[in-house]
């Protein structure tokens, strides 16, 4: 079943349970699946690397949104925005554990055979593509960091 099918399945149960922070978190979804659908030279249906890059995009400017409003001391606009991270990380692929992450990134560094931190942007681009939808590059860079420096 595709991301759109999910999220107009769950739509519906959201409307159904008057759940409000779902439905406007699954409609922002839809919304920007159909604004991927109807880019230029965009197919009918999206990848799967582009669904997931599509939920990983919507969940970081929830959590980067999210901390502005934590930082100006606004607890009631914060909370909408992580509960709708929670709603929207539903569909991503289950994330790696910190140590898990490290395992992995420390198997590119020997692959790729880094020895110095000049070398992050070789590591980077493997990890990237390694680990697309089940870490965040964020995560991935600190950890890189962390092994090299």
């Amino acid at each position: 079943m595709s991301l759109q099918n999910k999220i107009m399945d769950k739509i519906k149960d959201a409307m159904r349970a008057k759940d409000k922070v779902a439905l406007e978190s699954l409609r922002a979804i839809k919304s920007e699946i159909l604004l991927a659908q109807t880019k230029s030279g965009a197919a009918e249906e999206l990848s799967e690397v582009e669904e997931i890059n599509l939920l990983q995009r919507l969940v970081k400017q929830r959590k980067d949104s999210a901390s502005i409003y934590l930082e100006q001391g606004r607890n009631d606009l914060a909370e909408p925005e992580l509960a709708q991270v929670e709603i929207i990380t539903q569909f991503l692929p289950v994330q790696l554990s910190n140590e898990e992450l490290t395992i992995i990134i420390g198997e590119i560094i020997q692959k790729v055979g880094a020895t110095s931190i000049k070398e992050m942007g070789a590591i980077m681009v493997e990890a990237s593509k390694q680990l697309a939808g089940k870490s965040d590059g964020k995560s991935i860079s600190l950890v890189v960091k962390k092994l090299l420096g």
